[in-house]
């Protein structure tokens, strides 16, 4: 099955995802929030720390939202939470 999802980035593109792909982009968010967590950082304090905002950091981690961010976000993201990106990346959690 696959369905549309807009990314509207500053030139507006717009791509096609299958289902198992924006099931792993909010499997990322989720481990996003995980390590955030863990780690004692608020929202604001990681966003702040990658130089982010706030509500776009939520977008990432919402389960319910189709927000994707870029490769260098993730790595941003990644050593702001001091963790290897494959840690974001990976179909299970230990």
């Amino acid at each position: 099955m696959i369905r549309k999802a807009t990314y509207n980035w500053k030139q507006g593109v717009e791509t096609v995802l299958e289902e198992k792909n924006l099931q792993r982009y909010k499997d990322i968010g989720r481990r996003i929030a995980f390590y955030r967590k863990s780690r004692g950082l608020s929202q604001e304090k990681l966003a702040d720390l990658i130089g982010i905002s706030k509500s776009y950091l939520s977008k990432i981690e919402a389960p319910s939202s189709e927000k994707f961010c870029s490769l260098t976000t993730l790595f941003d993201i990644a050593d702001g939470l001091e963790v290897d990106i494959v840690e974001l990346l990976r179909d299970e959690m230990d």
